[in-house]
């Protein structure tokens, strides 16, 4: 059709089946038209002659879409797939087979850098696009649950900054592409709108209906701009200065069940009690209320306030429970938690101690994102690594921690789960046809892990005022025994780090691995730097070492010269590592121990060594295996890069040798990649391997030292070597 005469100009016949796409190239001389016949047929625009015929979808194709350039079409199928073809030859470039269900719609961005769908699973899709001169892999970014219906229309704004997108259910959205965050609701469709236009101005976007209307909408005007939520239950709440004299002691009296017998304390207090009532034993099964014990106390808004329960850990029967109520005695909210993608527990269920966890479409989740589970809410630290793993929770090692004081329990094989974000309370949140959890300021077992079935609770004042603190057990059970002692202290965010693997035995020309351990307090989830110095003479280690933000664990290496001498009693134990942070500002620094006494041993039966990869993958001369080694390497985030391990056979040792791939400091979000289920394994006979590096997207810029360690023959590490993570 001609825009300006509103005249047809050419028929173009070819299909056999219902049509359902039409599209122009952005240079107007290709025309790809699709069909429920599988089918895609390229034409000569001008001329109606036809090019040729893409085929490789096994349903129905429902969408078709240019790249900005031109270069490539991207196809949307019932086959629940999405592919990316060459528009000059014809080459199909990747199938994206991600999605669940059949796929609706697809769309590239202004620059052409990411490619989106969305269809009859309600998600929507954003891969980022590298096949574009021959066949590659196009990495999955982004994954949004967006609307309770079928997602069936995409569109971005001219400057790519937003997106609008529209369901079946007569649903509109709008969202930031900067991290696909939704942004707002837009306003609910009449009917059915299977076409959707954005104006060239970004202010307003135009709807056509299954009824026949068309409309003009706005566009909020600040889309692009919009401001996120602030997390909850973020760092930055108000300290509190306290003298050790200006403690209160406060015994409880009964009666002190109900919110106007509460007694009224000062904080900070030590408070004790007794879970116990006039009603002997199990108050629960006798019909009896059971007994609490309930403290008023005051605070001002952003103050951030501990309470610490010390009962079982003194041998009482109490398995105390905490909460924090307002002046009435209702709940207080603490935060809010938006599912944004659904699952569900496989392979088995988990016990209450489990770091390791099977779940449904785990493809789709990323670290760093909060899992919850009836209740509990976990977190995702590193990936499944192979057929027989699922993802680790945090934290990086011992049982697996929970967050917003939540407590950490059992869950049976196929329990829902989902990914949730988290909202300050009172958040309007845009319904995506998952649940929103409430959580409230309570706590049964203390969620680090710290004190057993002993509770302790982090409560933020939402505002002045007064509040209650309630003392309960779990079980409703109560006894002259359930005796109780509450510390209640204001906030101190502090940290604390050790030294495992000292007192090393460092083979000649080799190294052996120790780690730093920081044991965070009361929040404090910064960046904690640790320098050593004071090593022997022939003697190196990699410092400073990073334990990142939020991270608990680094890993060095003390690595020994080929021609060390043995360290003397005036120098063995000389090490000595000093831990420093920012704490609210300020520069914090604590010893944090010494390497122990660090002995000289025979060189090993194999020195491991880092080397540069060549393109093909072929082997390569091996690096120097005894002096530092000036071995860099650079990936960007998003990226997969590859190196290659040596190692060197010594006293005529021909075993096989495997390498622990995970971590060995390495930068959070980067693993060890394609293992397979043998592992990074140099087998017999060989002595080197090609091995993957593979960067998140989020991973931020950064310079770290890693290094490998041998699983057999005493833990060899090789020396380390430099990973810059830098943005392209």
């Amino acid at each position: 059709w001609g825009v300006a005469s509103g005249k047809k100009l050419k028929t173009v016949e070819g299909h056999r089946d219902t049509l359902y796409d039409a599209t122009l190239s952005p240079d107007g001389k290709v025309l790809a038209t699709t069909s429920y016949d599988r089918r895609i047929e390229l034409w000569n625009a001008e001329t109606g002659e036809p090019l040729r015929t893409l085929l490789g979808h096994n349903g129905a194709i429902f969408d078709l879409a240019f790249s900005p350039d031109g270069a490539i079409l991207a196809s949307a199928s019932a086959d629940a797939t999405i592919k990316l073809w060459q528009t000059a030859t014809g080459v199909r470039l990747d199938t994206l087979g991600q999605p669940l269900k059949e796929q609706y719609v697809v769309r590239f961005s202004p620059d052409g850098r990411f490619v989106v769908a969305g269809g009859l699973d309600n998600r929507i899709r954003v891969w980022q696009v590298i096949s574009r001169e021959k066949p590659r892999i196009n990495p999955l970014r982004f994954v949004r649950i967006a609307h309770e219906g079928a997602v069936i229309q995409l569109a971005f704004s001219p400057d790519g900054k937003s997106l609008v997108s529209i369901a079946d259910d007569q649903a509109s959205k709008l969202w930031k592409t900067s991290g696909f965050s939704e942004l707002t609701a837009l306003p609910q469709q009449p009917d059915v709108t299977p076409a959707l236009a954005i104006a060239r101005d970004g202010k307003s976007f135009f709807v056509g209906r299954s009824d026949g209307t068309l409309e003009r909408l706005s566009l909020p005007g600040d889309a692009a701009g919009a401001s996120e939520s602030a997390p909850a239950d973020a760092s930055g709440s108000k300290s509190v200065s306290i003298a050790a004299a200006d403690w209160a002691e406060v015994t409880e009296t009964e009666p002190n069940n109900a919110p106007n017998q509460a007694a009224k304390v000062n904080l900070p207090a030590k408070l004790s009690g007794v879970i116990f009532s006039k009603t002997d034993g199990d108050a629960a099964a006798s019909g009896a209320e059971p007994d609490v014990d309930l403290y008023r106390f005051e605070a001002e808004s952003g103050q951030t306030w501990v309470f610490e329960v010390k009962a079982a850990r003194d041998k009482s029967p109490l398995d105390s429970r905490l909460e924090v109520l307002d002046a009435e005695g209702n709940p207080v909210p603490r935060v809010l938690l938006q599912a944004v993608r659904d699952s569900y527990i496989t392979f088995r269920g988990i016990n209450s101690e489990t770091r390791d966890c099977r779940v449904h479409n785990w493809e789709e989740m990323d670290l760093n994102q909060y899992l919850y589970m009836n209740g509990e809410v976990a977190k995702l630290w590193l990936w499944p690594r192979g057929p027989d793993s699922g993802f680790q929770f945090y934290p990086q090692r011992g049982n697996r921690v929970t967050f917003f004081d939540t407590t950490a329990t059992s869950h049976p094989l196929q329990e829902p789960c989902y990914i949730v974000e988290p909202h300050p309370p009172g958040t309007d949140l845009t319904s995506n046809g998952l649940p929103v959890f409430t959580l409230y300021y309570e706590n049964d077992d203390d969620s680090e892990r710290e004190l057993g079935s002993d509770s302790r609770l982090h409560f933020t004042a939402p505002g002045d005022g007064e509040y209650l603190l309630r003392v309960s057990d779990v079980r409703s059970f109560q006894g002259e025994g359930f005796k109780y002692e509450v510390t209640a202290r204001p906030s101190q965010p502090d940290f604390s780090v050790r030294v495992e693997g000292g007192n090393p035995s460092i083979n000649a020309g080799s190294g052996k691995e120790f780690r730093v351990i920081a044991d965070r307090k009361d929040g404090f989830d910064g960046e904690i730097r640790v320098d050593i110095d004071g090593l022997p003479p022939g003697f190196t280690t990699s410092t400073p070492l990073i334990i990142e933000a939020n991270q608990d664990v680094a890993y060095g290496t003390i690595n020994a010269s080929a021609d060390a001498v043995a360290p003397v009693e005036e120098n063995a134990k000389s090490s000595k590592l000093t831990a420093t942070a920012k704490i609210n500002g300020k520069e914090v620094s604590h010893e944090a121990g010494t390497l122990g006494e660090i002995k000289l041993a025979d060189a090993p039966k194999v020195l491991v060594a880092i080397g540069p990869d060549t393109s093909n993958g072929t082997d390569t001369e091996p690096p120097a295996f005894s002096v530092d080694n000036p071995l860099e390497l650079t990936i960007a985030p998003g990226e997969t890069i590859t190196a290659r391990v040596h190692i060197q056979r010594n006293n005529d040792f021909k075993g096989r040798i495997g390498f622990e791939a995970i971590s060995h400091n390495l930068p959070h979000g980067i693993i060890v990649d394609n293992i397979g289920l043998s592992g990074l394994l140099i087998v017999e006979g060989t002595t080197q391997r090609q091995f993957f590096l593979t960067a998140a997207p989020w991973v931020p810029e950064q310079s770290r030292l890693f290094f490998l360690r041998s699983k057999e023959e005493g833990g060899q590490t090789s020396r380390p070597i430099m990973l810059h993570v830098k943005k392209k």
